[in-house]
């Protein structure tokens, strides 16, 4: 199908995301699943709408300086495309203009043609203009974000962290032991790049469908392996992944204990039930037991669980996501500062449900993908205050733009 069909998927995906309270990976996935595009429109369609979503302030700063008088949101959605395309795409003006302009409705094809085309002759002074911009319009980061980040790491960092979450996210994947040794993958994927500092992790330039389907590789960030490193279980162990959805860290997990062993796999969210345990099955995992339970709810343990303490608990907590935010394209306007005083309680929530089933002397880790010292720090403070028969051994922080990858957090805590 025509470049125009990728177009109008993305402004009717564009128009959802903007009217809902969804996030746009869900509602582009199924809007390209019934859109019967080709590979390559398909490819065009996300690249517009997440191009968009991530550029969002500054487009509409564009916009606002080519048309004063106030725009309805629907024309405003399409001259976003538009400018998408010009700007950043450098799409030939012509397509640009003529196939953005087909999207509106007749009524307003005038008014769009006539912004999109005032932008091509304004072009250079636009793009000059926007480079003067505060920070927030140049990169299309809210506010209170960028003042935190700025108070936590810097004002460099921070501007740094911006530029960061702009960027398309890379392809990692992790090599799956239990069904295939490094060696072979490599042997079978020519095209998988392998990472030096991360030895069963390759980065790949397209998601490589039928080593997913076999189980021969999961795609995550090697930030990932944090928590689960500093967890380090052993053959035969009883372990708990409390928050494990979609399964990630849970398959890791048990290629690290040798696929002996017993692992609970936990998760409050009964649709991600299913996703779990088809991941951990796709993946060989022998020991992996799936439930579903809310530790936040306060429901009792079921009896089915055995009555035996854990040696190891994985607390992969919800977050506020702030260190994977270039994969979360739009995760920045759905964000909040009451966000930050919200997630650490219901972590804190967590803490307290899971850390009685850890046994004595045995080993807790506490992770999130938030680079956010509320709910990393100062969560694990909290809770060592609360519970004085636990210690820290070790906590580390991944942060992007110095460590280059997600960012992450992971505490190990053991139970004296």
């Amino acid at each position: 199908m025509s470049n125009t069909s990728s177009r109008a998927v993305a402004l009717a995906a564009l128009r959802e995301w903007r009217t809902t309270e969804a996030f746009a990976d869900a509602i582009l996935a199924r809007r390209l699943r019934s859109s019967q595009l080709t590979p390559a429109d398909r490819a065009f369609a996300t690249e517009l709408l997440y191009g968009v979503i991530r550029n969002l302030t500054l487009l509409d700063f564009w916009i606002g300086s080519l048309r004063s008088q106030n725009l309805e949101l629907g024309a405003r959605d399409i001259l976003r495309l538009g400018l998408y395309q010009l700007f950043f795409l450098e799409t030939p003006e012509h397509a640009a203009v003529f196939e953005t302009v087909e999207l509106a409705d007749p009524k307003l094809r005038s008014l769009v043609n006539a912004v999109l085309r005032n932008a091509v002759r304004n072009k250079e002074a636009l793009l000059q203009s926007a480079r003067q911009q505060d920070l927030a319009i140049k990169s299309s980061h809210p506010r209170f974000l960028i003042d935190r980040w700025t108070q936590n790491f810097g004002e460099k960092t921070g501007a740094d962290l911006c530029e960061w979450n702009n960027r398309p996210a890379p392809i990692y994947a992790r090599i799956n032991l239990l069904k295939m040794s490094r060696e072979e993958f490599l042997a079978q994927h020519a095209e998988a790049e392998p990472l030096p500092a991360h030895v069963n992790f390759v980065r790949l330039q397209n998601v490589a469908s039928g080593a997913l389907a076999a189980g021969h590789c999961y795609i995550q960030d090697p930030s990932t392996t944090l928590a689960c490193r500093l967890l380090d279980p052993r053959r035969g162990e009883r372990v708990l992944d409390a928050c494990a959805a979609p399964g990630g860290k849970t398959g890791l997990l048990a290629e690290l204990m040798q696929n002996q062993g017993e692992i609970l796999a936990c998760d409050r969210d009964a649709s991600r039930i299913q996703t779990l345990q088809k991941n951990l099955e796709r993946l060989g995992v022998g020991v992996g037991r799936v439930a579903h339970h809310d530790w936040t709810g306060g429901q009792a343990m079921p009896k089915a669980w055995g009555a035996l303490p854990f040696d190891r608990i994985l607390i992969d907590a919800p977050c506020s996501n702030t260190g994977v935010m270039r994969r979360r394209v739009d995760l920045r306007w759905r964000l909040s500062p009451k966000d930050f005083s919200r997630m650490p309680q219901e972590q804190l929530r967590i803490l307290r449900a899971v850390i009685p089933l850890l046994k004595a002397g045995g080993v807790l880790v506490y992770s999130t993908c938030s680079i956010e010292p509320e709910e990393n720090e100062n969560v694990v403070a909290a809770i060592l205050r609360e519970f004085s028969f636990l210690e820290l051994a070790e906590q580390h922080s991944l942060i992007p733009v110095r460590d280059g990858f997600d960012g992450a957090y992971a505490a190990r805590i053991v139970r004296a």
